[in-house]
């Protein structure tokens, strides 16, 4: 199969295929997938074939681990398309370059990551792959049937071949270049009329700002946030000014790794992909993923350890899914902030969702904030507040801070106050909480 029937089969089969009666069946499944694709897969990668010799399929869950570093290392030895990283590199940052995205390697699509955390990653999928995803990504995105005729409007640093795999006869795919002036993007939106809004969540707050301004004048049925943490008082904004849930899609390099459902919970993937969990803090649900795609050939992934903080929601949800709840995608691991202890030198680390929560929750007229750890005894806040009410604000931000960090047994750092710089770079993920050193 090729091109539509493909995609329209994946669709089928992750909408209404694969019903789980329970967590045991489910992973049941997942076991049988993931050594059935081991099988085959580490015959075709040089990399996973010497790596895990000698090991039992039936044991892939103790398989040692690899991470970006070790995927880029290995790069050449590892995808089975035999492309090499130079060349992929090569292609990816012309495309970057040019703005020109529709470049691949033969039948092969090439992108790059955002590189957050400094070290960028590659992306290849063959046309097969971007069936699987488009089948599967509309599956869980679309608000209606994929009969019914869409407007998607897509905002994101880079565009690629995988997306446009979505612009279809039904589905129209507007792509929206995060590069390009808000103005210009406004503009464009009142013309195109979105009936899907996909943007970072830090773009969706200026939309909505727009929106209530009356510059912008859009009625999405759905709204979806992507590529940044959706940190609750942005999706408070959003989710008032639009009069609806702001939806979420979990997807990196490494894969499509969860979506929201109907009701607005974070379901993790996994009819497509085997998580792990390595706790941080297991009474409070903190975990980092470790994930094996058993639908990824190309570039297969396997015990791959993401850099991510992904919190469990204790409660099932009711949309009866067995798929695990995530209450909340909190960051990376790089930005879990660390204060000395006050018995000795050790450090205490404390959750980008704990910094977050004290702020929000210290006062209502908190618009926007950043909060950068430069070291272990100086955190420096910039906070958007009405002039009038800023020292009230501050004072009352550093008695929350003062309350979580004595509840925590850390010694007090110094909290410095910064102008919070209203306008950024749009191509540049914002992220609220994070640390410096």
């Amino acid at each position: 199969m090729k091109g539509i029937p493909n995609i329209l089969w994946h669709y089928i089969r992750s909408k209404y295929g694969r019903r789980f009666r329970s967590r045991e069946e489910l992973l049941t499944w997942q076991d049988k997938k993931v050594r059935n694709f081991l099988t085959y897969i580490l015959p075709k990668s040089q990399f996973y074939r010497s790596y895990y010799q000698g090991l039992n399929a039936r044991d892939w869950q103790q398989f040692p681990l690899i991470d970006k570093s070790t995927m880029m290392a290995n790069f050449d030895q590892l995808n089975t398309a035999e492309i090499k990283k130079s060349e992929a590199f090569y292609v990816a940052l012309e495309a970057e370059k040019t703005r020109d995205f529709s470049s691949t390697i033969g039948k092969f699509t090439v992108g790059l990551s955002s590189g957050t955390s400094g070290n960028r990653g590659l992306f290849i999928v063959s046309e097969q792959e971007q069936c699987t995803w488009a089948g599967t990504i509309l599956a869980k995105a679309l608000p209606q049937s994929i009969i019914a005729r869409q407007r998607i409007g897509f905002f994101l640093r880079a565009n690629s071949k995988l997306y446009q795999t979505v612009n279809r006869k039904r589905i129209q795919f507007e792509y929206f270049d995060l590069l390009f002036p808000l103005k210009n993007h406004i503009e464009r939106l009142n013309q195109y009329l979105p009936t899907i809004l996909i943007a970072p969540p830090s773009m969706l707050r200026l939309l909505a700002e727009a929106q209530a301004r009356g510059s912008l004048n859009i009625s999405p049925l759905k709204i979806i946030s992507v590529a940044e943490v959706l940190d609750p008082l942005d999706e408070g904004y959003i989710c008032h000014v639009f009069n609806q849930i702001v939806h979420q899609l979990y997807q990196c390099t490494e894969g499509f790794l969860a979506a929201t459902c109907a009701y607005g919970t974070i379901h993790l993937n996994e009819d497509i992909v085997a998580i792990q969990k390595e706790y941080l803090d297991k009474d409070a649900g903190k975990f980092i993923p470790i994930i094996t795609d058993f639908c990824r050939t190309t570039q297969p992934i396997i015990r791959y350890r993401l850099d991510d903080i992904l919190t469990e929601q204790e409660t099932p949800c009711l949309c009866g899914s067995v798929f695990t709840p995530i209450k909340s995608i909190e960051g990376r691991c790089d930005d879990i902030f660390y204060l000395k202890s006050q018995q000795n030198e050790k450090l205490v680390p404390i959750f980008p969702d704990f910094i977050r929560r004290a702020i929000i929750t210290a006062s209502t007229h908190i618009q926007e904030y950043i909060v950068v750890q430069k070291s272990t005894d100086l955190i420096e806040i910039s906070l958007n507040t009405p002039a009038e009410l800023q020292a009230q604000v501050q004072a009352q931000v550093y008695t929350s801070l003062l309350f979580l960090f004595e509840r925590l047994n850390c010694k007090i750092p110094e909290v410095r106050y910064q102008e919070y710089r209203t306008t950024r770079q749009l191509d540049k993920k914002l992220r609220r909480v994070h640390r410096e050193f």
